[in-house]
Formats: structure tokens, sequence, C-alpha cells
């Protein structure tokens, strides 16, 4: 059985890109995908099975922290933040894990880095194994 997971990013490419990593690991499927954090929580809705949220954190009309606040309260799936602006000791890192983010992997290039899989495809998978596992 696959571990689904959820995509939240407001770039189209980004989307597409991070799908192309999820879909390369064994037992992971991507069952949902969002461009905000308000698109995010229907989404959230209609999959109560998720096992991962991989989570933008620059998006118009709900950023994905604010996101996180909610989501936190109405799935148990594991929250990985991929942002290009959560470096670890940002503000941003420092929000993110306040309030429960369960991982943060760093965009290398930017919001849109379609370098993401060559760049950190790797240690996206090895995250993405480790949270579910745990």
């Amino acid at each position: 059985m696959s571990s689904k997971v959820m995509i939240v990013d407001d770039s189209a490419m980004m989307r597409l890109v991070i799908k192309g990593i999820v879909e390369k690991i064994p037992g992971f499927e991507v069952a949902a995908n969002a461009a905000n954090g308000r698109l995010a929580l229907v989404e959230l809705q209609k999959h109560s099975d998720l096992a991962l949220i991989l989570l933008d954190i620059e998006m118009p009309e709900m950023n994905g922290l604010e996101f996180l606040r909610h989501a936190k309260l109405k799935t148990r799936a594991k929250i990985c933040i991929l942002s290009s602006v959560a470096v670890s000791g940002s503000p941003y890192a420092a929000k993110a894990h306040a309030l429960g983010a369960d991982a943060i992997v760093v965009k290398p290039s930017g919001a849109v880095s379609y370098d993401l899989a060559e760049k950190r495809g790797s240690e996206l998978a090895h995250v993405m194994r480790r949270l579910v596992a745990a």
C-alpha cells in the first residue's frame, strides 16, 4: 500500500517537478495537490488518509504557515516544509517548527527550483521515508 502525499505549492511547474520526484520513490503516490493553503484545506477534507503533505510557505490567499496552523488540528499527516525561504536559522524555519512542521527541506534555487530533483531529490526522498516510518 502506498503512502499518499499532497503537494501544496503556488507554482504549477513546481507541483509538476515535485510530483515527478514523489512518483519515483517506491511506496509513495501523489493523491492531491493545491495552489495555496486555502485550497489545500479543501483537499484535506477529501483525503483523510494522507500520510504526508509537502508544503511551500510563500503562497497567495493562505500561506504555508497559516495552513500549517490549521492542518495540525485537522490531520495526522506528517508535514514537510519545502520552501526556499525556510533556510536553517531563518524566522520562517523557526515559525514552521513552532507550528509543528515535522521537517524542512530547502528548495535550492529560489521559489521555482527546476533543479530540485538534482540538488535535493535524494534528501527529500530520505526525509519522506523517515517521516512516514515514524
